[in-house]
Formats: structure tokens, C-alpha cells, sequence
């Protein structure tokens, strides 16, 4: 799926959501295998049950590689369980050198055929350049982030401007909208505005709605552009709504309600 595409979805759907897949084994629900059998079983249920809502599923996968060789293969399996009318993230926050991107870009836009992939930008344009040689695939870069070390670097007010405004601002020089995207924190949504100046034409991919704390309404009045330009990942606000049997009943509830409380923001496209 490229980005026209996405958008198409998005305008069918009326709905941002992307359900983030971060499988983790000791939170499987009542009635499913604690092993890779049931992670899978799990996955299948949890994607046809909200495949009507989502436009796109992010799979984290250190859930995944931490199994090791049955783990990978559970994650390639679990691609292919993906709708082909979605946009398919792995987010591995790869980020290296010259071939060494290559291979990863290779990995996971080739071998595994995702749509798009999330990378690390600290070790700056060779790092990140492979990744968008690829054709027809999408690369999101970390822009602004939620987790609490974000204030480290990205927001410390040693750096002026913050450094998180100087990654997007270059970063957006080495690409353009159809192939790169930026991952920004919900909880960060008081900042889209100024980011929307800087990156008006990009798509932005929003983790940390729901288990978080973030604001799906509050991401869509700072962040909404022409094209609708975000993703907003909902991950263990969806997929252990529930720990009992009617787990998939359940996250289809929340899918649905996260499609619609952000519904009014898509009636402009």
C-alpha cells in the first residue's frame, strides 16, 4: 500500500486508527495458549475483528524476536495474515550505515513485504538514505516521542531550537510525503501545531493513545492536514482490552469506538 492508497482507506473507513500488534505471550487471554501457536491464534483474531475499523497495524517486533527463530517466523506469518487494503508498519526502529540499512531495509521491505518500516535517525543521512531508495515503500522516522528519556535530547532546553525540530526539518529534506512519515507521541499533541509548520504534507504516525494516556481528539485538532496526514496507533488500549475469552469481542468495541471518536476530523477529505 502506498500513500495514495492509504488515503483512499482512511476516506472509506472515515476512520486514523492503526492497531498496534504487540503480541507479548504472558498476556495472551483465558482460553489461549501461552506459546507461538497462541500468539498467532491471538493475532488472527484480534486483526479480523478490527480490520473493518483499521487502516493500518504497526507490529512491534521485539515481541517477536525475543522468541527467537519461531518468533520470526510467528512475525512473518502474521504479516501475511494483514489485509492487503492496509498499511502494513514493522516497528523495529532499525537505524545503521551504508549496508548495513540496506540489509535491514532489505529485510523487512523485501523478504517480509512491509509497507513501511520505523527508523532511528541519530546516526543522520546515511543511515536513513537506504531506507528510501526502496520503491513504493514508506520509511517513519522518530520525530518526537513519548517516553520520558524523550526530554533527554529531543526536548532538552540545551538545544535551540529543540533537537526534535531539527531532526524533522532535515530529515523532510531527504525524502518527500510519499515516502517518508514521522513518528510523534500522542502525548506530545500540544506540539503538532509548530510541527505541522515544519511538516505540513507528512503523514504522522501518533503511538500512545488509550494505555498511554494521549488524546485521539486532541491529536486531530493539532494535527489534521489536507490529507489527514496521521495514523493514530492504538496498541494495549485495543488488543488486552479484555483478558477473557471475549477478548476479540472487545477489541473490536474499542476499535470501533477510536474509529469514531476522531470520525468528524475526516469528513473534509
Amino acid at each position: 500500500m502506498n500513500v495514495t492508497q492509504l488515503i483512499a482507506e482512511i476516506k472509506a473507513k472515515r476512520s486514523y486508527l492503526c492497531v498496534g500488534l504487540d503480541t507479548d505471550i504472558s498476556k495472551l487471554p483465558d482460553g489461549i495458549s501461552k506459546d507461538v501457536d497462541g500468539m498467532l491464534a491471538f493475532n488472527k483474531e484480534i486483526i479480523d475483528a478490527t480490520k473493518d475499523y483499521a487502516v493500518a497495524y504497526k507490529i512491534n517486533t521485539a515481541f517477536y524476536e525475543q522468541l527467537g527463530s519461531k518468533g520470526w517466523q510467528a512475525l512473518e506469518k502474521t504479516r501475511e495474515m494483514l489485509p492487503t487494503n492496509v498499511l502494513s508498519i514493522a516497528d523495529a526502529k532499525r537505524g545503521d550505515i551504508g549496508n548495513t540499512s540496506t540489509m535491514y531495509a532489505k529485510a523487512f521491505f523485501e523478504t517480509m513485504d512491509f509497507d513501511a518500516l520505523t527508523v532511528a535517525p541519530y546516526m543522520g543521512f546515511d543511515s536513513v538514505e537506504p531506507f528510501l531508495k526502496f520503491e513504493n515503500k514508506i520509511t517513519i522516522v522518530l520525530g518526537l516521542t513519548s517516553n520520558k528519556g524523550s526530554h533527554d535530547f529531543q526536548t532538552n532546553k540545551i538545544y535551540s531550537p529543540p533537537l526534535y525540530k531539527t531532526v524533522l526539518e532535515r530529515v523532510a529534506k531527504w525524502g518527500n510525503p510519499e515516502n517518508l512519515m514521522f513518528v510523534i507521541g500522542a502525548t506530545k499533541a500540544e506540539a503538532l501545531k509548530e510541527i505541522r509548520e515544519i511538516v505540513p504534507n507528512h503523514f504522522l504516525l501518533i503511538p500512545g493513545v488509550g494505555a498511554q494516556g494521549g488524546s485521539a481528539v486532541e491529536v486531530c485538532k493539532n494535527g489534521v492536514n489536507e490529507m489527514g496526514g496521521l495514523l493514530i496507533n492504538s496498541s494495549r488500549g485495543i488488543i488486552y482490552a479484555s483478558g477473557e475469552k471475549d477478548f476479540a469481542k472487545v477489541a473490536r468495541e474499542k476499535a470501533k469506538e477510536l474509529a469514531e471518536e476522531t470520525q468528524t476530523y475526516t469528513l473534509h477529505l
